[in-house]
């Protein structure tokens, strides 16, 4: 059983309660997971699916729940900061409970002496979103393209074959897709560098990315509807972005800054 031992993690976009989770894959990566502190960047329950659906939580969604409470329980401090999907929850932050801290962003303080602001990232739709039919029209075919994503990773399971992102395939071949994101990430440096942080850790648009841009890093720690995908920060500060298929494989690393590494 390999473990993943760090510091500190990062997971957003679980989106619990809708058939969109890979809630199995997540279970499991929790139950390798040995961190001193995890954050929950938003997005955690999809409470706009469940609204509309009223949809629930199946059991391997359940079982998140108790991964989590068994964390807590092992000495994780958890620290909630809800998204838009979760946000009725926002009414809690300032809230502090046994081993968890609702909060509506933080500033992470790495090992290396990198601070970084960490947020869901909807705070940045509007400085991103031109709106326009286009883009009304990309967020209802997104539903369908997740339902495909499904269907898709279940006949691969069936084959014996590793999971496959179609929805990230689909988004990819999108030029306003593309741009859109690249907007996201121009807007959340921009969030950085006005706080004067080293950089910024989040979430929402499900596009894991770890980056340094003009000074800045971007990490984003994608999401366990299309990415599976998650952020850790070593015991010496080292972010590294991890996608999980039975075993943590890592898929992008930051350099360390020159002073930290001497």
């Amino acid at each position: 059983m390999t473990i993943i031992q760090a510091r500190t993690a990062f997971i957003s976009d679980l989106h619990l309660g809708s058939p969109n989770c890979h809630a199995q894959a997540l279970v499991d990566f929790l139950a390798h997971l040995r961190v001193e502190r995890l954050y929950l960047v938003g997005d955690v329950v999809d409470l706009w699916w469940m609204s509309e659906r009223r949809a629930q939580f199946d059991r391997h969604q359940t079982q998140v729940f108790d991964r989590l409470r068994e964390m807590a329980r092992r000495g994780t401090e958890l620290v909630y900061i809800p998204g838009n999907h979760d946000r009725p929850l926002r009414d809690l932050c300032g809230l502090v409970l046994p081993k968890m801290t609702v909060r509506r962003d933080a500033v992470h303080r790495a090992r290396d002496g990198r601070r970084y602001l960490v947020t869901h990232g909807d705070d940045f739709d509007g400085a991103v979103q031109h709106g326009g039919w286009a883009e009304r029209l990309g967020d209802h075919l997104y539903d369908y393209v997740l339902a495909g994503n499904r269907l898709t990773n279940r006949v691969r399971q069936k084959m014996g074959m590793r999971y496959w992102s179609l929805a990230d395939f689909v988004k990819r071949q999108s030029h306003l897709a593309e741009r859109y994101i690249e907007r996201y990430v121009s807007a959340s440096i921009q969030a950085a560098r006005h706080r004067d942080l080293d950089g910024v850790i989040c979430g929402h648009i499900h596009r894991p990315a770890l980056i340094e841009r003009d000074g800045i890093v971007y990490a984003n720690d994608g999401d366990w509807v299309e990415s599976l995908t998650a952020l850790t920060e070593s015991e010496t500060g080292q972010l590294s972005l991890i996608r999980w298929h039975g075993h943590g494989e890592v898929i992008a690393e930051l350099p360390m800054p020159l002073l930290a590494a001497a």
